[in-house]
């Protein structure tokens, strides 16, 4: 790995709170989508901890799934896709400001209010 994707999954490993996450979401960044299987392959990351990882991504709209459709017998596994890096960044940007306005009440005065935004350079 270059040094300029581990300084990008050292930034998602901080902005997840995940080192397990982090990969997973460059993978599938980098992939444009694969089965839990092929995560664990790509990744080295055992199957189990892939799965449990994918659910929970799911449910925080990390990831989202589509179903395979295939002709064999058996459950129809997922295909995941990371979300957009901005919907993270959005987050992380809301979470920051929730912990530097917290810090800044300690100032206790009420019209202080610190506002984090992400701004698209034209």
């Amino acid at each position: 790995m270059d040094v300029k994707m581990k300084t990008v999954e050292n930034a998602l490993k901080e902005m997840l709170n995940s080192d397990v996450e982090s990969k997973i979401y460059l993978f599938l960044s980098h992939t444009g989508g694969a089965r839990s299987d092929e995560i664990a392959t790509g990744t080295k990351l055992h199957p189990s901890t892939v799965r449990e990882t994918l659910a929970k991504m799911h449910k925080k709209h990390l990831v989202h799934r589509r179903k395979i459709k295939n002709g064999l017998c058996g459950k129809k596994p997922y295909i995941y896709y990371a979300t957009s890096p901005i919907k993270i960044l959005q987050n992380y940007a809301k979470k920051m400001e929730k912990r530097f306005n917290r810090v800044a009440s300690l100032q206790r005065i009420n019209n202080i209010k610190v506002e984090v935004r992400i701004v698209r350079e034209t």
